[in-house]
Formats: C-alpha cells, sequence, structure tokens
C-alpha cells in the first residue's frame, strides 16, 4: 500500500509517516519500481501501535523503546504517566480556576485583569507580609479565593486580614464556608466556622446556627460566642457549658452578658447556669462570674444561693457580686 493510501486509511498524515520512517519507528518494506514507499500489513499495523501508545501520552521516544525493546517495563511507563497526568491536571485547574476568578471579577479593561492576576498571585506567596496586603486591597478580590486562602492560611495576622476581606465581601461567602465546615480536616473546620463568624448577615448566621449541632465541640462552640454577640439565644446551652467546663470560658461569659440584654433571655441564662452549681467549686466560681453582669431576680436569687455555698471562695465571691448589684432580691 502506497503512503497517500495508508495516510487516507490511518488517518496519520502523509508527512508524519516520513517523520515516524526518519525516526526509525516505521519503515516501510519495499519501494515500488518508480522508489515510491510500499507499506506492508504489518508496517500498518505498527502504525496503529505507534498511534495507540501516542494516545496515552508517551513521547515519540517513548513508543520507539516501548515496541523495539524486550526489556521495556511498561507498568513502570504507566505509573509514570499516570503521575504526570495528574500534575498536568492539577496545573491545567489552577490556571482554569485563576480564569474563572478573573472572568467574575468582571474587568473592563486589561489592567483590571492584571490587577486580579497580581493579587491572586499574592494570596499565593511564601511571603505573609503579601498574602496580608493582599487580603487587605482596597481592589475586590475573589471571595472564592479569599474562602481558599483562609482555610489554608497558618499566619494569624493574614488569617485576620481574610477574615476582614470575607466580611467586607458581602453574602458571597457563607455558602462556600459551608462545606469546608464538614471537612474531615479539624483545622480546615476551625478555619471555615472562624471565617463564618466574622461575616454578617442572615446567610452566615442560619449557617452558624446549624453549627450549633455539628459533631465537632469546637465548631459548636465557635459558633456559640459568635451567635451569641448577634442576639441568638439559641447558643446559650452551648455557652454555659462552656463556662462550667471552662472553655473559652471568658469569651462565653461575654456573650451570655451580650445576650442577657433582652429580660428574658437573661432569665433563661441564669437558670441554666444555677442548674450547674453541682459541678466542681472551680466551676461554680466560673458561674458566678457569669451570673455577675446577668440583670434580674433569677440571677439574684441564683447568687443568694451560691453565696451560701460550701466553698468559702465561691460563696465570698458571689456574696460581693450580690452587694455590688444591691443585695438580696426579693424572695
Amino acid at each position: 500500500m502506497l503512503i497517500g493510501e495508508v495516510a487516507r486509511r490511518s488517518g496519520v498524515s502523509a508527512r508524519m509517516l516520513r517523520h515516524y520512517e526518519s525516526l526509525g519507528l516505521v519503515r516501510p518494506t519495499g519501494r515500488t519500481g518508480a522508489g515510491y514507499r510500499e507499506y506492508s500489513v504489518d508496517d500498518i499495523r505498527r502504525i496503529f501501535h505507534v498511534e495507540s501508545l501516542r494516545s496515552l501520552g508517551l513521547s515519540l521516544r517513548e513508543v520507539g523503546r516501548a515496541l523495539d525493546d524486550p526489556g521495556f517495563a511498561p507498568a513502570r511507563l504507566v505509573d509514570d504517566l499516570v503521575a504526570r497526568t495528574r500534575e498536568r491536571i492539577a496545573a491545567e485547574t489552577e490556571l482554569l480556576d485563576r480564569l474563572r476568578r478573573i472572568g467574575a471579577a468582571g474587568p473592563e479593561g486589561w489592567e483590571d485583569v492584571l490587577q486580579v492576576v497580581a493579587l491572586l498571585q499574592d494570596l499565593g506567596s511564601d511571603s505573609a507580609g503579601r498574602r496580608q496586603t493582599a487580603a487587605l486591597s482596597p481592589e475586590p478580590v475573589p471571595v472564592d479565593a479569599l474562602v481558599e486562602a483562609a482555610l489554608t492560611e497558618d499566619d494569624p495576622h493574614v488569617a485576620g486580614a481574610l477574615r476582614w476581606a470575607l466580611a467586607r465581601a458581602g453574602d458571597a461567602g457563607p455558602a462556600l464556608l459551608q462545606e469546608p465546615m464538614n471537612s474531615e480536616d479539624a483545622d480546615v473546620r476551625n478555619r471555615a466556622v472562624r471565617s463564618l463568624a466574622a461575616v454578617p448577615g442572615d446567610a452566615a448566621t442560619a449557617l452558624l446556627r446549624g453549627a450549633l449541632t455539628h459533631t465537632d465541640a469546637a465548631v459548636r462552640e465557635r459558633a456559640a460566642l459568635a451567635l451569641g454577640t448577634r442576639g441568638v439565644a439559641e447558643a446559650v446551652p452551648t455557652l454555659v457549658a462552656m463556662v462550667v467546663d471552662d472553655v473559652h470560658d471568658a469569651d462565653a461569659a461575654d456573650a451570655l452578658t451580650a445576650l442577657a440584654a433582652d429580660p428574658a433571655t437573661a432569665d433563661r441564662i441564669a437558670t441554666a447556669l444555677a442548674a450547674r452549681v453541682d459541678a466542681a467549686p472551680a466551676a461554680r466560681g466560673r458561674i458566678v462570674q457569669a451570673l455577675a453582669d446577668v440583670p434580674g431576680a433569677t440571677a439574684g436569687r441564683a447568687l443568694a444561693a451560691l453565696s451560701r455555698d460550701d466553698d468559702r471562695a465561691v460563696a465570698l465571691t458571689a456574696a460581693h457580686v450580690l452587694r455590688r448589684r444591691g443585695g438580696l432580691p426579693p424572695a
């Protein structure tokens, strides 16, 4: 079969067939009387073998080794091809994400494109200073890039800047933080809920409410602290438990104080704290401190009972708080 017919039937151009011949990959076994290349059935079969191996990503040099070297180990090469393909996919995915983020920023000109590219590069910099500067940039940064950075950031100053940027970005961030809160990585879960806590608005508040039943206690506690400052009374049981269990107890007490601005919630808080007076003396001391800034008769009665506590330090502290509040409440 002449080269033109081979090219037509195989889909490999005559130019490529001549290139294969020059590399020694496929040499036609014969020539016609006029000197034209003539391919045998075995030659054509080898052409298809070459194309099949090329489709796997092998270079022409690797194809030649695979076909001609008896000691060639295909398993090792396949493993190498898998690794190279994964690297290429990762690089292409990174490029796709970058292009998508640039498009989402709505650039009006190349200067805008270059600005977004620079911000994205700085967010991924090895320099904490550059990452922080990018997060604090007055120019808008794609929200998904901020979320991705916030979920991997170790530097506390940069992390704070990223949370500030997410708060500034508005409602776009919460939906992107929901899935990371259920990550198998505890650090990612913690960063996600801390980032969500920094975002104002109903969408973030709704997700924080849902986080109160999370299987990870750290997520529940961080959500409760945020909800306390937002006036969400559903956080009371978790905050009370934090005070009793000595888990960020000062922050939890502050959140309870904020919630106690509502009289009905104040009574609920006082009742919940009073129900835990069977805890250890150190925990009862923390309960007294938490009750100190909770207004209302219910809190006063709880403090009066604690002023008679068997532990002298607890009793003295409760009595001091009662005097500061103006004495015992009515019975």
